[in-house]
């Protein structure tokens, strides 16, 4: 059968996504990436947001627009947390929750949705299949019980659990073995993870030492889990110097009714660290303006904050009240327009902060690794997650090619070879 794939998200989503597109492959089916061909759509969603929601339920309606013949199956955060929501939308057939997503292939399939098909060798389940090649997220952890304030993840992925590192480093040589250029760890809180005493730093080393792996890219850390040992570590230069650190408020009265366990001084003295220690680094992060409460004051403190730490890229997000978190019952909650005001200043401050960073490496020869070509202009990422363009007829995609910046071009710079 031809099954449809897509992801709303975290980069855990998409390592769950990237790892049912093999379990499909491996089983037989094909993988098609227009609704108009698929027998089966496959969605995974994310509540984090009303924003996330709604696009969930947008690409559902919208599946079965396009293609009234498909069956429509929905899993992830927003199964998860509402799965009565999903059952009303007309041609949502299957609906699974976040325990049973790894198991989705063998549900379908007991269901009498997919066909008996002969399983393909793995060798042949992966060949020539770009979407693994270029980048792989590999998951190494699931799950949190920190209980931010204004957070539903929690809610919706309970049970903290880490892989075992042996399957870890197994998984990046597999995905090596298929071409990967850089793999991705990815998870809820990847700085928790905790295999029977072996945690992130030790798992680090032992793929480094064990995997090949050209470069090695952490989705997100939090500030309180940076560590001089932990940082020592990108001495090698494969593990990428990009750090995502969500600061989420650059108030200390508005993390702590975050509930987000540190300071800005705090916060502060983590990035300090890391640009110490790792050359060109970039430091991401995340900022939600009009939380509960949120007085001007505390918006301008966080904005000064955000200004003064020199982000790479800054997500902002407005405050989104979710049902069952602390947050949703505390007073003062900002209005609508208010929370959008700040989103579009922050916004476009993020935008400086970005072609700031950016302009620092320009007439700079850095290798990227080219990803796709659109219109004639392909797009890759150097390793602290600078976005190039380059104009060519060659086919680069996965290539590691040194690139002279040279020139801004929106959210990214021209590179020329």
């Amino acid at each position: 059968m031809k099954i449809a794939l897509d992801t709303l998200g975290c980069k855990l989503n998409q390592a769950e996504t990237d790892s049912l597109a093999r379990q499909f492959v491996k089983a037989g089916h094909t993988l098609v990436s227009s609704v108009d061909e698929a027998d089966i759509y496959v969605l995974n969603t994310c509540t984090v947001t009303n924003s996330a929601d709604a696009k969930s339920r947008h690409l559902l309606r919208q599946a079965h627009r396009q293609n009234a013949r498909t069956l429509l199956v929905a899993t992830g955060c927003y199964a998860q947390r509402a799965p009565q929501d999903l059952t009303r939308i007309e041609g949502v057939c299957f609906i699974t929750d976040n325990a049973e997503k790894s198991h989705l292939l063998r549900l379908l399939e007991e269901s009498g949705c997919l066909d008996s098909l002969t399983s393909l060798p793995e060798s042949c389940a992966t060949k020539d299949k770009p979407a693994f090649r270029t980048r792989a997220f590999v998951e190494i952890q699931d799950g949190c019980t920190k209980f931010c304030s204004y957070c539903i993840v929690p809610l919706v992925r309970k049970r903290e659990t880490s892989l075992p590192p042996d399957q870890v480093i197994a998984e990046v040589r597999q995905r090596v073995a298929e071409g990967v250029r850089e793999v991705v760890l990815t998870g809820t809180e990847i700085g928790s993870y905790d295999h029977e005493g072996v945690f992130l730093e030790s798992l680090l080393e032992g793929i480094l030492a064990g995997s090949g792996v050209t470069r090695l890219r952490l989705s997100s850390l939090q500030p309180q889990e940076i560590s001089p040992g932990l940082i020592r570590l990108w001495s090698d230069g494969r593990l990428c110097p990009h750090f995502h650190l969500s600061l989420q408020s650059g108030s200390d009265s508005v993390l702590r009714r975050m509930k987000r366990g540190y300071s800005v001084k705090e916060y502060q003295a983590a990035v300090s660290l890391i640009r110490d220690r790792v050359p060109d680094v970039a430091i991401t992060t995340d900022i939600i303006s009009g939380f509960p409460g949120e007085t001007a004051a505390e918006f301008e403190a966080s904005y000064e904050a955000c200004r003064q730490m020199g982000f790479a890229r800054i997500h902002v997000f407005p405050y989104s009240t979710r049902q069952g978190t602390a947050a949703a019952d505390l007073p003062d909650q900002v209005e609508p327009g208010t929370r959008k005001r700040r989103s579009l200043n922050l916004l476009a401050l993020a935008k400086e902060c970005a072609v700031d960073f950016n302009r620092q490496f320009l007439e700079r020869i850095v290798p990227v690794l080219w990803e796709q070509q659109s219109g004639g202009i392909w797009s890759g990422h150097t390793a602290n997650y600078i976005k190039v363009y380059h104009r060519s007829d060659e086919n680069l995609t996965n290539q590691l090619l040194p690139v002279k910046l040279f020139k801004i071009r929106g959210d990214g710079v021209w590179g020329e070879r």
